[in-house]
Order: C-alpha cells, then structure tokens, then sequence
C-alpha cells in the first residue's frame, strides 16, 4: 500500500477535515483563522472562518472565558484546557444553543520554536455532561436517606438567612449563597437587606470564622442584631456598635467581618463600612468596574472603630458586595480582584451567559458565581448580594366598566405592572386574586357606579398598597351560589385589608410586601437549574370546558379562569355532566389560571352534592398550580373520593 508523502498539504487537510471533534486554526498575534474541520463548522452554522480572527469569529463567547483563554495561550505560550464547561451559541435563527464541551487550546510554533499561533481542539460532550447529570442526582436521592444530618444543617442555614429580597422603587436587588464543599458545609456567611424608617435600604453582607453549627447559630445571632438596630433607624455606626458589643460577649463571633451600606434608591446616595471586609464593588453602566475605598474599620470584638464613608451610585449602575470565599478559591487567578471584576462587569452586561428574563443583578450573582468557580471549584461559603439602581415604574392606575366581564382585562394589567416592578410569581399570584376578588365585590355591591378603579403604586418599604374603589351605594346583590368568599379569601391571601364604606363609595385597600426569592445553594451544579414546570406557563386565558373519555365516569377538563364572570358556567357544566352529582366525576383543574372565590363556591356546591349522594369526586390539580393553591387554602381537598 503507498503511503502519501508528508508534504501531502491536500491529503492532510482533508484527513483533519474527517475528524470527529472540533478543530480550529489561529495564526498570529490576532489569530486569524487559517482552517477549521467539518466538525468546527457544524457548531458554527453559518460563519465565515477563514481570514477572520478568533474574536470576530466567536464574539457570542465574549464574556464566557473562551476568547480570553485563545490570547492568553499565544501570549504564555502554554496550553489551557478545560473540562465540560458550558456554552452559550447564537445560532443562524437567533436563538441560542447550548452545549457543554471538553478542550484544550495548545501553542502551534514555527519550527525555531517561536510563536505562529493557537491551535484549538474540542469534543462535544453535551449528553455526557447530561447524562452525568442525571446520574450524580439519581445518586443523590438514593444518598438522601444516608445525610441526614447534613440535610439538617444546610435546613439551618437556609432558615437563619433571609429567604427573600425587598423589591423596591427604582432599585432591583439580588443575592446568591453557596455553601462551602460537602466536607466543610455550613458557615458564617450571611447577607442581608433591611429597609429603614427613613425609606433607605441597608446592604450586609458579612462572615464568622469557622464552620459548622456554631458559626451558623453565631452568624445568625449577628444578623439578627444588625436587623433589629437598622429596622429600628439606627445609623451605621451605632447598628455595627451593637454587633461589637454581641462579639465582645460571644467568644465565637470575635473578629466577625462586615460590609454596610445604606443606600437611597432615589438619589443614589450612598454611606458604608468596611469591617475588616473586603470593599464593595461599583460596577457602571458603562466603562470598567472599580472597588470602594475601604474605611479601615476593624473586625468585631477586636476593639477598633467603625469610619464611615460616602459614595453615589449613579442610575444603571450597580453596587456589588460580597465575603471573601470568591477570592479565596483553589482556581482563583493571581489577581482574584480584577478577576472578580471583569466576570462581575461582563455579567452585568449581559456578555456572560444568556438569560434574557434575569435581571442584571441577578446575573451578576448567579453567573458570577457559576464563572468563577466551575474550573477551580471553591473551598469556603461564597456571599454575593447585588443592588441595581433602575427607572422607577409608575404607579398603576386601571378603570374598568363594572361589569364581570372587565375583570379578565385588569388582571392582565396587573400583571403587566407587577412585572415591571419586578414582583415574583408568588407576589403576581397573591395580588391578581386579591385585587381580582375586590373588583368583583365592588362591582356585585356598587349601585348606581358604573366604574370601579384600581390604584397601586410600590411603597419604599417594599409594601405595594392597592385600592379598589366604586362610586356606587351599597347594594344586596341577587342570591347566587357562587357569592360570599371574597373578602375572607382576600384577607387569608394579603397581608392587610381594610374596607373604608362612604357616601360615594367604598374603598378597598390591601397592602402585601413585595419579594424576590434569594439564590440559596448546596452544589455548584445546582447553579443550572431546570426550566420552570409547564404547568407555571401557558395556562389558557379564554374559559373551555372540554369533556373527556371516562366510560361510565364523567372526565372533565376546566382550562381558563373560573371568577365572577364565568362560574355560573363552570356550575351548570358540572351539574349536568354529573347528571346532578349522580354519576362519578373526574375534575382536572390543571388547566386553570384562575380560581377566584366565584369559582371555590361551585366547587364547594358541587362536592357537597357528590358526598350528599354518596358518589365519587375527584379534584385534580398540579402542585403548586393556582387551582391547588386556592383549594390549599381554603381547606376543600383537591381529590375526594368514596
């Protein structure tokens, strides 16, 4: 057999164009590309490869590690590699694809041994790295029954840290926490965000020496402190003083460090500390990150001061603090500073990772955290916890003809307004049905009104107060029996309500604190989490009753909302699917977006019937669904049977 010569160009281009893994050629300072394989250019649909440089030929990976590592080979002349790091793609269609890749980005040298270039070499391991993941959490739950104790302490942790973040005017904040590795697990860490008297916001972020269960207990005694003194007004140094005191008593809170800031969301205006802490991080709305001067405050129960001193932050910029596990790590680079200032920028900026519904300072906490850590893993508790100065929204102002069928208009705007406050789903779910069932009770009650209006506007205390107003007199409306749940349901969803009646009308009016859930993490793995269940999205908005196969069963499904405007038609369905509560009936309320009080009464009716006549009822709902919620609350099980 003849064997093809080695100056064979043609012969060896095509030998690497059959390779089964990605292989793309730079050459010089710019590294232009010079080839790239069939495999290369099946992952790059589309792009131009030849005579383009590395940065223009991969600029979606810019803020994702990759084109730093390309110039950093041909500037040290030493290989990087990297294993399963996850990718983010812009794809012909404009969507983004995902995958996760093993690599190694070697030197290619002239044969005197100086630099030509980067040749880079890639497998795709995207369902390896898929399947190992499903593994290790198969592996898990069979491991649960073994960690108890672990379980316990990480229950702990999460309970002695705030589980959610005041959403306020004009700032959006955001925290992430990670928990040191399996063998160290709980610690010190601890962040938190208190809004005071005076309509300012108090940033902490802080860490008790050691691990384990005492430096937890001790971790929330210190917040607890600084909580109470900053919700009662006290100044920085005064609510730092009183920890002092605590670590002065407490031998396992001596030389606690923390940072403090308390900031005016309108103004920007900002004071803070830095005890025995590492300096906040300013990251502006455009143009590079830089760090507080620190005030050379000393650790707790060292005997020290506590200087304060001033800043502004600007509209779009955003405030970073954070304890020093994200410096300290085993792959930390040998300026961990710029380091976390550049991930944190980029992050910010949306260069990072694709996650268009996060807002910056969530991806500054969650993204940063993922960068950083996935190559060199983390040895200590890691703390971020991200304020964002944003446009303040206005207040919401809807007026709707008083008339049941209005209602499905206004929780659209609700929602809308909700959203743009940056409420979370649990806030959205609460105040649409609140609201929902006082517009109803105003336009059942309100003769002589032909309008009812909702107001809402987000308080400084991260409070929403909304009213629900008409300008008829009381009236009895007529018997029906899908009436009389409202207010008591409104009462057991909100935090407040109050009902002012007056000779123009009556006045509802909730109020309901506003929270955005904390990022609280056990593994660097569950910083990838699943898209969110379907049963959360796509909920139809129009009702449809739809009957299904069942044989001698009666199968029903309810998709849409179930309020005022549509019950009556939900009960008569019922009734004479089940021939009166005759025959056995299966209910799926999977589809339902909403059950409003209306909806609860022609449940109630129709499970009263069945148990009346001794035949089978069945209920069904997703968990966590807002038909299982409402059912959850007022105490009418979601599957009966006999």
């Amino acid at each position: 057999m003849d064997i093809p010569e080695a100056g064979d160009r043609a012969a060896m281009i095509a030998a690497v164009d059959q390779l089964p893994f990605i292989v793309i050629v730079s050459e010089g300072p710019d590294l232009r590309v010079v080839g790239g394989n069939a495999a290369t250019r099946a992952v790059l649909p589309g792009r131009e490869l030849v005579g383009r440089t590395i940065r223009e030929v991969l600029s979606d990976l810019s803020g994702q590690q990759f084109l730093d590592a390309f110039y950093e080979v041909y500037r040290t002349g030493e290989t990087i590699s990297g294993k399963q790091w996850r990718v983010h793609l812009d794809q012909p269609d404009g969507s983004v694809g995902e995958m996760f890749a093993t690599f190694a980005l070697v030197p290619w040298r002239y044969a005197d041994g100086t630099m030509r270039g980067v040749i880079g070499a890639a497998f795709d391991v995207t369902e390896l790295t898929r399947e190992r993941q499903a593994a290790e959490a198969e592996a898990d739950r069979q491991r649960r029954r073994y960690e108890q104790t672990r379980d316990v302490i990480d229950a702990l942790q999460r309970e002695l840290l705030p589980a959610g973040l005041p959403v306020l005017p004009g700032l959006q904040v955001a925290a992430a926490y990670l928990l040191a590795d399996a063998g160290t697990r709980a610690g010190g860490d601890w962040f938190d965000a208190v809004t005071t008297p005076d309509g300012r916001i108090a940033l902490v972020t802080g860490d008790v020496v050691g691990h384990g269960v005492t430096a937890s207990g001790v971790m929330g005694q210190l917040r607890a402190v600084l909580q109470e003194r900053l919700d009662a007004g006290a100044g920085i140094t005064e609510a730092l003083a009183a920890a002092d005191r605590l670590a002065g008593r407490v031998r396992a809170a001596y030389a606690a460090t923390v940072s403090l800031v308390v900031l005016d969301p309108g103004s920007g205006e900002l004071s803070y500390c830095t005890a025995g802490h590492p300096a906040p991080l300013l990251i502006p709305a455009n143009g590079p990150a830089r760090y507080l001067v620190g005030t050379r405050g000393t650790p707790l129960g060292t005997g020290g001061s506590f200087p304060v001193r001033t800043e502004r932050l600007g509209p779009g910029e955003t405030l970073l603090l954070y304890t020093d596990g994200v410096l300290e790590r085993p792959g930390a680079a040998s300026d961990p500073d710029a380091e976390l200032a550049h991930v944190a920028t980029d992050a910010a900026a949306g260069r990072a990772l694709h996650d268009p519904s996060a807002t910056a300072a969530e991806r500054v906490c969650t993204q940063t955290l993922e960068l950083l850590v996935r190559s060199g893993g983390h040895a200590d508790d890691i703390t971020l916890l991200a304020a964002q100065r944003v446009p303040a929204v206005p207040e919401l102002a809807v007026t709707l003809a008083a008339r049941p069928q209005a209602l499905g208009g206004s929780r659209r705007d609700i929602a809308a307004w909700l959203a743009a406050v940056g409420a979370s789903g649990e806030d959205v779910f609460v105040l649409q049905h609140a609201l929902g069932e006082l517009s109803t009770n105003a336009i059942e009650h309100a003769a002589g009104g032909d309008s009812v209006e909702i107001h809402a506007r987000l308080l400084a205390s991260g409070l929403v107060e909304a009213t629900v107003t008409d300008h008829g007199g009381w009236r009895v409306p007529e018997r029906q029996p899908t009436r009389g749940r409202g207010l008591a349901l409104t009462a057991q969803l909100v935090q407040s309500l109050r009902v002012d009646p007056g000779v123009d009308g009556t006045v509802a009016t909730v109020r309901h604190p506003l929270l955005r859930p904390a990022r609280l993490l056990t593994s660097v793995d569950s910083l990838v989490e699943a898209a969110p269940a379907a049963t959360a999205t796509g909920l139809a908005t129009a009702l449809a009753i739809t009957e299904l196969p069942g044989g001698d069963e009666a199968r029903v499904r309810i998709d849409g909302p179930i309020d005022a405007s549509t019950a009556m038609e939900v009960r008569a369905e019922l009734f004479r699917r089940s021939r009166g509560g005759t025959v056995p009936m299966t209910v799926d309320l999977s589809g339902v977006s909403l059950l409003a009080s209306a909806g609860v009464s022609v449940l109630h009716e129709i499970t009263a019937q069945h148990l009346t006549e001794k035949v089978p009822l069945t209920l069904l709902c997703h968990p966590g669904g807002p038909a299982r919620r409402i059912l959850d609350l007022v105490g009418l099980r979601s599957s009966t049977g006999l």
